[in-house]
């Protein structure tokens, strides 16, 4: 039996394994699952890539991956990427894609690509990459993933390091920013992981300072060159997954939880909303055709208003290809980090109350469709080739013979119109 080889990209806040948390468990674990009750043999690869470098240096860590571990036995290969890894997903695979280095010589494999699978990923920017771009934008997305480790590692960080934090994006909406007060924070959270895992967050983020490529490529001003030199590759399955979380909910939500955690993370979280909702008039994170309006309303039987987002990237600038679901969840909640049993951890309080059950629902209508990009290969490739008929420009010799021809049986000539 073939197997089936499934490649996790993960974006700016995402990993593979870090200070000894695994990004991805649950969502792996929940497509095993789902191969395994099909009979199906599959293997999951988790790409570990620099969080933040462009999305082509990226793409090219991608490629390198499955080229050295897909094997040769024919089996089908999917990308599923998770923010800015959709993006990356969607370069490897694009015929029209030049990676550099040695990398554009690793692509062999895209004759076995079934399917793309992008969440929560920034098709047309997001201008939360337009505000970590700016000097304190950029010290803040340093607390933000010292944050996201530590929450997600011990459930609850200090509530002093994320006071501070909140006061920082408040400071920093208003045009300053104390950087020592966020250097403490981002302290506070990284001593309060064990010695091994505390060496490992400092290397992530030094990895952050040294390169931010793609910070400044999501800025939705400069999403217009990236969709003026991709391209869709013919035959192949493209789908997406796209979640908001209801501006209002937030508040609500906190209040019934009754926790100063709670409410520190949905004050962070509001921070976020608020700052990706700036959408811009002239780019505003969205196609220009209203199909993707369309797509969203067909969907959740509704649209939601223009600014509605996952409290990174707008919801709308999330749908590509097929959208296969669409719903309430945060940025996190769609890869498994949402409050609940079976070790599921969530700090960002988004009161979207994502749970389980949609979980799963996602996760069954991403197998369900990778399999379909399986099935519509099988069924191209065994359709018998279309015949080929050669259009030649006539001689002018030709174009005489038929005049002639045609006059002989009181038909037009050639180039004249019926009467």
């Amino acid at each position: 039996m073939q197997k089936t080889r499934v490649y996790l990209s993960p974006g700016m806040f995402g990993f593979a394994t870090l200070a000894s948390l695994e990004y991805f468990e649950h969502f792996i674990r929940a497509i095993e699952e789902r191969f395994r009750d099909r009979g199906r043999a599959v293997e999951i690869r988790v790409c570990e890539v620099h969080p933040t470098a462009s999305i082509l240096r990226r793409a090219a860590k991608l490629a390198r991956l499955v080229d050295e571990s897909a094997g040769d036995d024919g089996g089908p290969i999917h990308i599923i990427g998770h923010s800015t890894g959709g993006l990356d997903a969607r370069l490897v695979a694009s015929p029209t894609v030049r990676l550099p280095g040695n990398a554009h010589c690793r692509l062999g494999w895209t004759s076995r690509l079934r399917s793309v699978t992008t969440i929560n990923t920034p098709h047309f920017g997001t201008p939360l990459a337009a505000f970590f771009a700016t000097v304190s934008g950029q010290r803040l997305l340093y607390a933000v993933t010292a944050l996201t480790v530590a929450g997600l590692k011990l459930g609850a960080p200090p509530l002093a390091a994320a006071s501070a934090l909140v006061a920082a994006f408040g400071r920093a909406q208003l045009g300053f920013l104390e950087i020592e007060l966020i250097d403490r924070a981002i302290e506070s959270f990284i001593r309060v992981l064990d010695d091994a895992s505390s060496r490992e967050l400092r290397a992530w983020l030094k990895l952050l300072r040294d390169d931010q490529g793609a910070i400044v490529q999501l800025m939705p001003e400069a999403m217009d060159l990236l969709h003026a030199g991709l391209q869709d590759r013919a035959g192949l399955r493209y789908q997406s997954v796209a979640t908001y979380a209801p501006r209002n909910a937030v508040r609500d939500w906190v209040s019934a939880l009754r926790s100063p955690w709670g409410a520190m993370s949905a004050a962070i979280f509001t921070a976020l909303s608020n700052i990706t909702a700036r959408l811009n008039e002239h780019y505003p994170c969205r196609s220009h055709d209203g199909s993707i309006e369309q797509k969203l309303a067909r969907v959740l039987g509704e649209l939601p208003p223009p600014d509605a987002n996952d409290g990174v990237v707008p919801l709308a600038s999330q749908v590509w290809g097929e959208l296969i679901w669409a719903g309430k969840a945060d940025h996190l909640d769609i890869v498994g980090h949402f409050p609940g049993k079976g070790g599921h951890i969530d700090w960002l309080a988004s009161g979207a109350r994502f749970n389980r059950l949609r979980f799963d629902a996602v996760l069954d209508r991403i197998v369900t469709g990778m399999v379909a990009g399986e099935q519509s290969s099988v069924a191209e490739q065994a359709a018998p080739p279309r015949p080929v008929i050669e259009t030649l420009a006539p001689e002018r010799g030709d174009v005489e013979q038929a005049a002639a021809a045609a006059s002989a049986i009181g038909a037009p000539p050639a180039g004249e119109p019926a009467a």
